[in-house]
């Protein structure tokens, strides 16, 4: 056996398969047999009626109504995410399948974090919140601003790459607003851009965070259905560009349609100035395509390369920007670790909500029920779509990817879409959600930035690039091969 315990994410030669789903499945109905919660043979078997405790029979559908509006309910009640679908778990499993079925939670919840690949998720975040703790951001944003100012409207065009190229170091969006932000709205509005396309395209800009790799995003999504984070990576590779090329099309059309031209005039720098600025940005430039190298040449596994990663970052950010301050070190490993923390105690809580719903026969009997619709494939898409929209608008990317992926990923397997592909919709839907109310994190974070611009400018401001993100989706759908080409290309088909 190859040494490396990365389950299931087929990275070249240094990766060992997974156990699959299905086999956790299997454990999970052993001990539920073992305890005597079911008899043996049923752990698999489908069930059309749910008992409660107390008789009664209820539908597994109208069951699955109920926890949807009564998980809504707990959620906005301000309590945190895992610990509301903790309580709605205990909730359901408590009431329709008896106290003896909360035996299983503990074993379910630690089971969850029993995975080595959830090693790459704090070991990204910590890389992400070394490089944000510098002022590599601007950096970014400068040499950018430097190199592209002979381009009309070049100063819009650096800062929408500057925050493709950030996001993809830190992976994310908040980071990215404000990283990018402190330096490009008030440059850009110095220069005559209208407020609305200042705000707007940083706060869209800092969206593209949870889709170019590595995007933390993607690996818990990869995590919560089993699938290739290597694929998933490389999937997020071209729309990541594709969204990029939009957001920057609509903000020079946006900026010519102003009718100030001087806004779009260049900036002389000299070569001196130019090639100063690149030994600040390119070592981290340079870890980014070192790691994904790494990853896709079977070199090192995610969890691997991620760590390699985030001591470079630390590293770097000591020697190029004097972090030696050790308060300063202590603020980007707390960080890290409370983001850490959140991210995986959602995993854990999610995978005992998940369990709430197989036990309870939501989970299938929603998609029997999706199966028997005689309704053709788009349309399903469709209904899909606005589900993920609605959900993006109250909820963080990854609750909603943990808690709809399960579901959801049967339903579009079944109906002949690609999971890969899926993933890539599911988290540009999710980019629409960070800058749409009332949530729309990235839009308080432009409003804090600069705090003179009114929060129904930014909105209105960002409201273009949502367009841009729907036409993204639609392109998706048309040529789904924007997604799927480069993983198939580099890692092989498997269709």
């Amino acid at each position: 056996m190859v040494a490396g315990v990365d389950v299931g994410y087929g990275l070249g030669t240094a990766v060992v398969d997974s156990v699959p789903v299905a086999a956790h499945r299997l454990w999970i109905a052993a001990v539920a047999v073992d305890r005597g919660f079911l008899r043996d043979g049923e752990g698999d078997r489908p069930a059309l009626r749910v008992a409660c405790r107390g008789g009664d029979v209820m539908d597994p559908l109208v069951l699955g109504a109920l926890v949807a509006l009564v998980t809504i309910l707990v959620l906005f009640s301000g309590v945190s995410v895992a610990l509301g679908l903790l309580i709605v778990s205990a909730g359901f499993l408590l009431v329709f399948d008896g106290a003896r079925s909360l035996e299983l939670m503990p074993e379910i919840l630690f089971g969850k974090l029993d995975n080595f690949a959830l090693l790459s998720i704090p070991m990204f975040i910590i890389m992400g919140a070394s490089i944000a703790s510098t002022r590599a951001g601007a950096d970014l944003y400068e040499a950018l601003e430097r190199w592209l100012t002979r381009i009309p409207g070049g100063l819009v065009i650096s800062n929408l790459g500057a925050c493709a190229l950030f996001s993809a170091m830190s992976g994310s969006s908040p980071a990215t607003c404000a990283a990018i932000g402190k330096m490009g709205i008030p440059e850009m509005r110095k220069r005559g851009y209208p407020d609305s396309v200042a705000a707007g395209s940083i706060a869209a800009g800092g969206t593209l965070g949870i889709l170019i790799p590595p995007s933390v995003t993607m690996i818990v999504y990869g995590i919560a259905t089993e699938t290739s984070i290597g694929r998933l990576f490389l999937a997020g590779v071209f729309p990541g560009l594709l969204l990029v090329g939009l957001f920057m099309a609509w903000s020079l059309y946006s900026t010519w349609r102003s009718g100030n031209a001087a806004v779009l005039s260049a900036t002389d720098y000299t070569w001196r100035e130019k090639f100063e600025i690149l030994p600040r940005v390119l070592p981290f430039i340079f870890i980014i395509c070192g790691v994904l190298y790494a990853m896709y040449g079977g070199i090192a596994t995610p969890s691997e390369t991620a760590a390699v990663g985030a001591l470079l970052c630390l590293v770097i950010a000591m020697v190029i920007y004097r972090l030696w301050n050790p308060r300063d070190l202590w603020v980007v490993l707390r960080d890290s670790t409370r983001e850490s923390v959140m991210i995986l105690f959602i995993i854990a809580a999610a995978g005992v909500f998940s369990y709430m719903l197989s036990s309870l026969f939501i989970t299938q009997s929603i998609a029997e029920w999706i199966g028997t619709l005689d309704v053709n494939r788009w349309v399903l898409m469709g209904a899909v779509n606005v589900f993920l929209l609605i959900a993006g608008f109250f909820l963080p990317p990854v609750a909603v990817i943990l808690m709809a992926a399960p579901i959801l990923l049967p339903i579009i397997v079944t109906a002949g879409f690609d999971p890969i592909w899926f993933a890539v919709v599911l988290t540009i839907n999710m980019e629409i959600g960070l800058i749409s109310p009332p949530v729309g994190l990235n839009l308080y974070v432009i409003n804090g930035i600069a705090p003179d611009i009114k929060l129904k400018t930014i909105l209105v401001g960002s409201l273009p690039y949502v367009a841009c993100m729907i036409v993204a989706i639609v392109l998706l759908c048309l040529f789904p091969g924007i997604a799927t080409w480069l993983p198939d290309a580099v890692m092989g088909s498997t269709r």
